[in-house]
This record gives structure tokens, sequence and C-alpha cells, in this order.
């Protein structure tokens, strides 16, 4: 048994309020992955053009107010 399928029967035989506590934990470690992961793209230059492209539209008036 490969540690996804350990996991996976782990979190089968939790109760209902374990359940809810690790899906909370793991929304969670989720967005400190994903914004980690934008924070190393951004310092990588991974986003310039988008954000260039983003300025630009700005700038020519193609965006609107959110």
């Amino acid at each position: 048994m490969n540690t996804l399928e350990k996991i996976e029967k782990a979190v089968a035989e939790l109760k209902p309020e374990d359940i809810k506590a690790f899906a909370d934990w793991f929304a969670e470690f989720q967005a400190d992955r994903w914004d980690r992961q934008i924070e190393q793209d951004s310092l990588d230059g991974k986003l310039d053009k988008l954000v260039a492209q983003a300025l630009e539209d700005e700038r020519a008036g193609r965006t609107r107010p959110l």
C-alpha cells in the first residue's frame, strides 16, 4: 500500500468532526502552498509579462472596476 492509499484509508476512517478539522487544515495547507508558489513565480519573473499586460490594459482603458 503506497502513502496516498494509506492517507485515503485513514481519512475514510475519521469521525465527521475530524474530517471537518482535516478538511480545514488541508484547505489552509493548499492556500499556503499556492501563496508560496505565486511568490516564487513572481521572484523568478514568471509573472512579469502578465503584470505588464495588465498595466497596459489599464492605461489603454480596457479594464473596468471590480
